[in-house]
């Protein structure tokens, strides 16, 4: 079962990096680029640091829910280290999806103008943008820790809100970027482009525990059952 999440986990790397990035980029492009200039747009993007948080955050959550559910199938750990392991990458997805949530719909309103809230230095936005993301991820940490942290299920719950978040955060951040669209903003659609690839990456996520354990209980029914001794 490991080897299966190991490769769920490459496919959903390939799927983000092959895929999600360049149509970020395409959508925060507006009109359809040529081939060179995406394949550049992709290249600039990934090149800068502040991309790869998020890459990393949602490849590592995948990892983490999969192999902390393929480790408790097959070995005696112990349930609290479990919940919290898995309390703390749920929290950040979710943190992740409020934050594109939340300023999808604030240039969905007010447009380029929201940037004004942020510092002109470009290390004071980032410092920003990661504490919002920060404070985010605390809160849906304690919230999960007061009323999940008892569940014997909590990779299922897990994948259920973060699948129910994505679709949520992905009713906002499409209809924000079409008005961004119209109103011919500069900044805008990169932001909404960036929560529309944020939601897909996040609904994908959630299904990769489902499917591994999908595919465990139909090879456990495989698994013959011994015979009572006589």
């Amino acid at each position: 079962m490991r080897r299966w999440g190991i490769v769920i986990t490459v496919f959903y790397f390939l799927i983000l990096i092959v895929l999600l990035v360049p149509a970020a980029c395409l959508l925060a492009a507006g009109e359809i680029p040529s081939m060179s200039d995406l394949i550049k747009g992709v290249g600039s993007a990934l090149a800068h640091w502040l991309i790869w948080i998020p890459i990393v955050a949602v490849v590592s959550g995948q990892a983490l829910l999969l192999f902390l559910s393929v480790d408790t199938s097959q070995q005696r750990l112990k349930p609290r280290t479990h919940i919290r392991v898995s309390i703390i990458a749920t929290a950040m997805l979710l943190g992740l999806l409020s934050f594109a949530a939340i300023f999808s719909l604030a240039v969905g309103i007010r447009g380029d103008a929201i940037l004004n809230v942020f510092p002109e230095s470009d290390a004071a936005s980032q410092a920003v943008v990661l504490g919002a993301w920060a404070f985010l991820w605390l809160i849906w940490g304690i919230v999960f820790q007061i009323f999940y942290r008892d569940s014997s299920e909590w990779v299922t719950r897990a994948t259920s809100w973060l699948l129910k978040g994505s679709v949520l955060e992905l009713l906002i951040a499409i209809p924000s970027h079409v008005i961004a669209r119209r109103r011919e903003h500069c900044c805008a659609p990169t932001i909404t482009s960036f929560g529309i690839a944020t939601g897909i990456a996040i609904m994908l996520l959630s299904f990769g525990p489902s499917v591994l354990f999908l595919f465990k209980k139909r090879m456990d029914a495989r698994v013959p059952r011994s015979r009572p001794a006589s």
